[in-house]
């Protein structure tokens, strides 16, 4: 799976090789990706971002998230920890371990309890995408406020949690639960009324809280999608369908095959080591890149009408793990007061 992504904000492959001269001693695959400096939960744990920080973050999250569902794929273990930042605030999505083609009986329990969608603690066993956008609505929502969202304790508590903040849910969801114990246990709950998101994001921009509330929406039928989230006007400072790539249908035959294991060393080693693999994974950058340019960190944008829009909000991950925001005045850089 990690050798078909191909995209800015997503993990792949820089190379394969292995130690071994002999096909009988082949043993050990290594497999060579890009070195990222930190990863959200680090961030999240060093101080409190700006909303320019989270817009940014967000975007490369869902413009990540978009090419991966477009190859029909479901991450199905978003959480701070699996996205990684580097120096130069390039974002992208990591551990691909649960990851699954759409199409797939899917299993219930996958992703960190903390991040998991509510359909997948009901028992769907076909569930779609948007539990993944589930997943960006809660690391979003940690962004904003620099706590968990739904801390549950359990899978019982962390149902309560979604439930309080959401509401009892209408007859229309219940009708989609198929398991039964999952429905009664619902009924057994007292009749809970939706939260106001503007009070429990106090503060927070009202675009943000907004996208927020059609991330967190229990209904995964309801629920938006990357590409529909991409043209939020919360993101519009760096929204460019027109640089947002999509990826061609993931082909998982190789995974399926049924094979001895000698035959499968050779094919693992015809397909991994191939020309055309190796050579694939170097190229076609696309135009959203963080450069150091004359000793300032900034942003290269080929969109020229947003780049006074993205100066204004440049950053750096440093070696301590400390993320810190820079503002552009005059043409120099100076970090921001309230974060120092």
């Amino acid at each position: 799976m990690l050798k078909h992504m191909n995209h800015e904000n997503v993990i792949g492959l820089l190379d394969v090789f292995h130690s071994n001269t002999c096909l009988a001693d082949f043993k050990n695959v290594y497999m060579v990706t890009h070195l990222m400096g930190a990863d959200l939960n680090n961030i999240l744990r060093t101080q409190k971002l700006s909303d320019d920080h989270v817009q940014f973050l967000v975007y490369q999250i869902l413009r990540g998230l978009k090419y991966i569902h477009s190859a029909g794929i479901i991450h199905r273990d978003l959480k701070p920890s699996n996205i990684a930042v580097n120096e130069d605030c390039e974002l992208k999505i990591l551990d691909f371990g649960l990851a699954r083609p759409t199409e797939n009986e899917m299993t219930g329990y996958v992703a960190t309890r903390w991040y998991r969608a509510p359909e997948i603690m009901l028992n769907w066993m076909h569930y779609n995408q948007t539990v993944d956008i589930w997943s960006v609505g809660c690391i979003m929502a940690e962004l904003i406020t620099g706590r968990t969202l739904f801390p549950g304790q359990d899978h019982i508590h962390q149902l309560n949690l979604i439930m309080e903040m959401l509401g009892t849910p209408p007859a229309e969801f219940m009708a989609k639960i198929s398991s039964d114990s999952a429905r009664k246990y619902i009924n057994s709950l007292p009749l809970l009324t939706k939260k106001d998101f503007r009070q429990v994001f106090k503060g927070a921009n009202p675009q943000a809280i907004d996208l927020l509330s059609l991330m967190l929406e229990l209904d995964s039928e309801k629920r938006i999608t990357a590409e529909q989230a991409l043209a939020h006007p919360y993101l519009s400072q760096y929204s460019d369908p027109n640089d947002e790539p999509t990826s061609p249908p993931y082909d998982q035959s190789f995974e399926d095959m049924d094979l001895p294991v000698d035959q499968w060393k050779g094919e693992s080693r015809t397909f991994l080591f191939s020309s055309k693999f190796l050579s694939g994974q170097l190229s076609n950058h696309h135009s959203l890149t963080l450069t150091h340019s004359d000793g300032v960190l900034g942003i290269c944008e080929s969109r020229a009408d947003q780049t006074a829009c993205l100066q204004r909000t440049l950053c750096c991950v440093n070696s301590s793990q400390s993320f810190s925001p820079l503002v552009h005045t005059n043409g120099k850089i100076s970090p921001r007061s309230e974060f120092q």
